[in-house]
This record gives C-alpha cells, structure tokens and sequence, in this order.
C-alpha cells in the first residue's frame, strides 16, 4: 500500500515526523544558539525585497532552491520545482503544450493560457516579469537561485502576484571564473548536454554563457496518423543565455542580456475516460458514446487522432534585457531595468482523443512585451527604503483553426449519422489583446531598536487592456475595453530573538487585473469583461537557526479573497467550448508551511518541507451555475510534503562519495473550483534518487541518477467534457541513467 493511501491519516504523521526531527536536531546538539564560526550551513541570502538580505531577516514565507538543489535533485525546469516547495503546485495542460506552466500558490493560480487570461502567480527572471503561462515552464541552466514568495505580492511586484511570485535569478557575469560543462545520458532515449563559462575580461569587463541541450524518446504513438512528426510525450530543447557587464567604477555597472529557447516536442500524454451513460439519441454525445469506446487505443498514452499536426507542439523565445546600478552616494542607489521578449508557440488538442472527428482545436498564438523599471532604494540610520516606477506593454494574440466542435462544427458540414450541424464546416476563433500597465511603489523597514523592525509599502498601478475577438457565434469582430487598477499595501513587523533567529508578523493586500473570457463561443453577449479580485493575507512565522545543527522556518496564514473572478468551463452551450468568467464569489485559504534542514550526525543530512492548507468558496452569487458554496479551489493540494535526506561519505586520498534520495507527495485536488467526481485528481507520490562520486580535487563529478523511479504515472488536469473528462497526464516517467559535470581550468 502507497505510503500515503489513505491520505487524512498519514500526512499529519508526516508533519509531526519533520517537526520531531528538528527537535530531535536541536535536543542533540547544543543548548544555545549558534555562536560565531559555529555554523553548519551557508546564510541564504534572498533579494525577495528587492534588496539583498538573510531569507531568515526577510518578514515573509520564502523558499531559496539554490543551484546545488537543483543539481543534486535532478530539477531541470520549473515544473520540477514545484515538487519540492510546501503549498506550491505546477500543473500543464494548455494546449497540450509542454512549455506550458500554471503555477498556482496558496490555491490561487489560472490553468488557462489564452491571451485574455492573466496567471495568478507572478514569474520573474532577473526582475523581469513573464507576463504569459505559455513559455513560464523554464529550463533551469546557468541559475542561481530560484525563490517562491508565497501569499499576495502586491506592493513590491504589483498586479497579477495574487498568490505569491517566483523570481528565478541567474548567475551573474564576473561572479566567478569558471568553465564547466554537464553531459547526461540515460533510459528513454535521454541525451542532454550544458556548457557554462563565466570570467573577467579585464577590469571593467567580464562575460557569462550558456548554452543547453536536452532530449527525450516519447511515451506513446500516435497510433492513426501514417508519418506523425512527433511521438506523444517527446522532448526536445535547446536554449542558451549570453550576458556582458560593463563596470567602469565601483559606483556604476551595466548588464546586457540575451537568452534564447527553441522547444519542439510532442503532445502532452492526453487520454479521455468516459462519465455515466447518456442519452444515445442526443446528437450532441450519442455519436461520440456509442462508438467512442471502441476507437479508444489501448495504451492511455498513445493518441488515437487522424488531425495530422496536432500531435506536435513548439514554442519559441528571444529577450534581451538590460540592468543598470548607480551607487549614487553613501546611502542611494539606483537600478534601472528594460526588457523585451518576443514568444511564439504552437499546440492543440484533440479532445475526444479518438478517431472521430468530434472535437479537435490546433491552436497558435504569441506575445512581444516591453517593460521598463526605474528603482531608487536607499538605507540612512534606522530607514532601509525601496522605491520605483514601473511600465509594462504586451501585445499578444490567440489564434485556433481550422477545428472542430460536434454538432456545431464538423468536417464537410455533416455529422457522421448525416444530421446538419447548427454552422457547418470548420471553425476558427483568434483573440488579440494589448495591455498597458503603470505602477508606483515604495517600502520602508524602519528600525525601531536593536530587534525590532517595522515595515510597509504601497503601491498604485493601472491597467488597461484593449481587446477584440471574433468567435463563429459573433456577427462581426467584437472589440473590449478592460481598465483596473488598485491601491495595494503590506505592514509586517519583525523581532529578532537572537543572531539568524526571528520571528515576524504581516498583512498583505494584493490584487488581480480584470479581464475578458477567453472561450466566449456562446456569442459576443458573453465576450464581457470581468472586474479585478482582491486578497488580504494575515501572516505570522517564526525562522532561523536554531542550532549549528538546524534550521527551521515555519509560516501560518489566512487569505480572505473578495471579488473573485470564477472560470467555469461548459460545454453543453452552442458553438464552442464556452469558458465563462465572472466576479461572483469570495473564498478563504488558511495553513501552515514548515521548512527545515538538519544535520543530523557526521556527513548525514536531511531537508525537509510541509505544507498544509484549507482552501474553500465562502460566497457565490446566485447567478452562478455549477460552482457552490463549500467547493474548494482548483488545483490545491490539501498536504503538500517533500523530503530530502543525503550522506556523504569521505574517501581515502579525499575524494567523496554522496547518496542521495528525494521524495515529493501531493495531495488529492479538484481540476475545476466546480466540484465533479470526474474532475478530482488522485494524490501522487514521486521517488527519485542519485549516487555521486567526486575526485579528490573537487573539479569533476560522475552520478548515477534515477527519476520518479517506481514510475509514478499521475494526472496533470481533469476537465468534464459532454460524455467523458478530458485527462492530462503526466510525462515525468522513470529515469535512469549517468550524469558527468566537470569544471576546467579557465
């Protein structure tokens, strides 16, 4: 039986083991805190502020994934990251599309991609934020680090961080001197290579490149297309990042960057499972029931479709970014940051997954966007103060066709039994969107003495978006306006009870831009906008460490959401797959995250998360169909725990060997805030393992890895369809294989 099969019973155990153990840690080590050089672990330094800093000084709930976590648990993207951070969880299923990341924290997040929709958790690379899900499922060469904010973000990061936000910081050019490259083979056809230089050119000068490659065989066929371009589940990437500094003083210094991603791969393992019988006669499902069954392919992971095309995705990016610091004087300073990127991609899904043209929607769509950041911060006595302005533009578009909806449209005009369809042919749909977005903020930490600090911000921003659609139920193009904007602040107030241990208390306010329903196949009555949500997070913790032994950060919140806006999908209504948003509803979450690392004897360590929440609709307006008072929020695990223990072992002649083992659980959850039995998405386990060896000098390092290695086959998305639930699955199978990194000399 799964460890957590019955899962009410055993995760709680779970959370009183990782608390146990840091006691434990703390009762077996010293009867005070660490002194001065008594230190077993590195200080985490975080920028979640905008300013750098201990993540134990900074008066919020953070998690730091440094670059030696991402190594030694085999994490390759952001998706991977989402398995180990307590109360985070990254599901796919746009489009079929594996670039695709709907990153929800705390049970906010959005799973639509469509141009119209904004995510609910912010992703920022080096400042610069990722205004689309499409694209957000990032490979991970050449990081530094990479943080999770948990709870609203309003102040600091603005619109559109409801949830939290997830900054992903790279290494800079001139840190380090270095060239080293990483070769990986493994089962499933996996190939993967990364090189990484980074040096001084002289002193004003000094450069930092990468450049990645990783490919993976597919999971499944498909099994009716005569020459299919990909296998269902492929993988195949190459991305690179190019970064110049230029410091000619110590006061002045300017980053110039470039990164690029070109990702072309099979479809997302989709399979469909049938729902209770239904009326044979209805020519909306009685084609699709009564043959259906029979087309089905025997392995879920094939893909029995006849569209040729639709069993491949791409998707494609460029930036360039540019970061400047002043160091105005003693006490000021000044960062400028402007971006650009540009993204395209391709995907679709055949939802009845069979050979019945029935219901089938090739998608394309992109996005260029502009952002300009201009920050004053300045510490003087007692004060350390954060401010800026900020400007961001977007202008993007979603585009699908030819497809087909049964009855409505159909190939040839005709239904396979011969009944007339209510349009006929093919149909097609394209929504574009530009959104302008300005903001000013400031935050002040005040330090009222020796251990107690007092903090806040504010922010303004105002969004607007201009929209047009043009749907086969619309009788002409329609075109929308969508203005939000919101006043947005934060108070937190922090103690500190000793060096590198605090504890602090926080409300937070953040906000959520309107916008426009991105499936409004019903007509353009439907093609209406939706006004901004807004939360409040009440927040206390306690973080630091304990001992030279033990680390430990606990967090526990209560999130009020008002105005929530709710997406349902429906596809009973005429036309389309209709998904409907409206500001119908308020909701409430309140849990508890706790972190830990120990070291638990000589060359023994462990790492440790635990994440728990109640997140549920509180209130919904009576013209709401489908969503009721008590359901809890999409795509929100209850439990969300992850452990990592490790040992090294010393060697004779001072090389070393180093076992490591990882473990990640999430909870049961609902595709859809609607409840639906079909929709609950079973709780999953993953179990992944690595042993290294490394030569005495340090500079290169051979690893025997395996990945989800019992083959934990698990669902990413259930979405209720007429007649049967449409199933994304997972595609991070079993794994094993050698992993080779060396550092040369430089």
């Amino acid at each position: 039986m799964s460890l957590f099969a019955h899962t009410r019973r055993f995760t709680p155990a779970c959370l009183s083991v990782a608390v146990c153990l840091s006691l434990m840690a703390t009762a077996n080590a010293q009867t005070a805190p660490a002194a001065d050089g008594d230190d077993e672990f590195d200080t985490i330094l975080v920028t979640a502020r905008k300013r750098t800093e201990s993540i134990f000084e900074s008066p919020t709930s953070i998690t730091s994934v440094s670059a030696d976590d991402i190594a030694s648990a085999n994490i390759s993207n952001l998706d991977d990251i989402g398995k180990y951070v307590p109360n985070l969880n990254i599901t796919r299923y746009g489009v079929g599309n594996s670039a695709h990341a709907s990153v929800f924290i705390r049970g906010i997040g959005l799973q639509d991609h469509i141009i119209t929709t904004d995510p609910g958790v912010g992703v920022y690379v080096d400042g610069v934020y990722l205004g689309r899900q499409m694209g957000a499922n990032l490979s991970l060469p050449n990081i530094e680090r990479v943080e999770v904010l948990r709870g609203p973000q309003g102040t600091l990061y603005g619109r559109n961080t409801l949830g939290g936000a997830v900054n992903i910081i790279t290494k800079q050019p001139g840190d380090d001197t270095t060239l080293n490259y990483t070769v990986k083979a493994g089962s499933r056809g996996r190939l993967a290579a990364d090189v990484y230089a980074n040096k001084a050119i002289n002193q004003e000068w000094a450069v930092s490149a990468s450049v990645a490659y990783t490919q993976r065989d597919g999971v499944g066929k498909a099994i009716n297309l005569a020459n299919p371009e990909k296998e269902i589940g492929e993988e195949q990437e190459v991305s690179g990042r190019l970064a110049l500094k230029w410091q000619p003083s110590q006061d002045f210094s300017l980053v110039l960057a470039l990164d690029g991603v070109d990702n072309e791969a099979g479809q997302s393992p989709y399979t469909i499972e049938l729902t209770e019988p239904l009326d044979s006669s209805d020519i909306t499902v009685g084609e699709f029931y009564r043959l259906s069954e029979d087309l089905l392919p025997n392995n879920p992971d094939d893909l029995a479709t006849t569209v040729a095309g639709i069993e491949s995705t791409s998707f494609s990016v460029w930036g360039a970014a540019a970061t400047a610091n002043w160091q105005l004087s003693e006490h000021l300073e000044s960062k400028f940051i402007a971006s650009y990127r540009s993204s395209e991609y391709e995907g679709g899904l055949d939802d009845d997954a069979t050979a019945l043209n029935l219901s089938e929607f090739p998608e394309e769509g992109g996005a260029d966007q502009y952002s300009m950041e201009l920050q004053v911060n300045a510490t003087f006595a007692n004060w350390d103060l954060v401010s800026g302005v900020y400007y961001f533009n977007e202008d993007g578009y979603t585009e699908s066709g030819p497809w087909v909806f049964s009855p409505w449209n159909t190939p040839d005009g005709l239904l396979n039994d011969g009944v007339t369809p209510s349009f006929g042919d093919y149909g097609y749909f394209d929504i574009h969107q530009e959104t302008d977005s300005y903001a000013i903020y400031a935050n002040a930490s005040y330090q009222l003495s020796e251990e107690l600090t007092l903090g806040g911000g504010l922010r303004y921003s105002d969004d607007h978006k201009d929209a047009n659609a043009l749907f086969p139920t619309f009788a002409e193009r329609a075109y929308r306006e969508v203005d939000s904007d919101a006043l947005t602040w934060d108070v937190n107030l922090s103690y500190s009870l000793a060096k590198n241990l605090n504890v602090y208390g926080q409300v937070q306010r953040g906000y959520q831009t309107g916008g426009l329903p991105p499936r409004p196949f019903g007509g353009s009555a439907q093609f209406e906008p939706f006004a901004e949500t807004h939360a409040t997070n009440y927040e206390i913790g306690f973080k630091g460490q304990l001992y030279a032994h033990s680390t430990l950060m606990v967090s526990a919140f209560f999130t009020d959401y008002t105005d929530l806006a709710l997406p349902f999908s429906d596809t009973t209504s005429g036309g389309g797959f209709v998904t409907i948003v409206e500001n119908a509803g308020k909701a409430e979450a309140k849990g508890l995250e706790i972190e830990t690392q120990l070291q638990l004897i000589e060359g023994l360590s462990l790492k440790a998360a635990v994440g728990y929440i109640d997140a549920e609709i509180t209130e919904v307006d009576d013209s709401v169909i489908g969503i009721n008072k008590g359901d809890s929020l999409a795509l929100t695990p209850k439990w969300t725990v992850s452990i990592a223990p490790s040992y090294v072992m010393e060697l004779e002649g001072g090389a070393s060997l180093t076992a490591r083992a990882d473990y990640s659980f999430r909870d049961e959850m609902q595709g859809q805030t609607a409840y639906s039995p079909y929709e609950t998405i079973d709780s999953r386990e993953i179990f992944g393992a690595s042993l290294s060896y490394e030569n005495a000098g340090g500079d290169w390092r051979l690893t025997l890895y395996g990945e989800n290695i019992f083959n934990e086959v698990y669902d990413q998305g259930r979405l209720v369809q007429t007649g049967f639930v449409g199933v994304m699955r997972s595609n991070d199978r079993s794994e094993f294989g050698l992993k080779f990194h060396q550092v040369l000399d430089w």
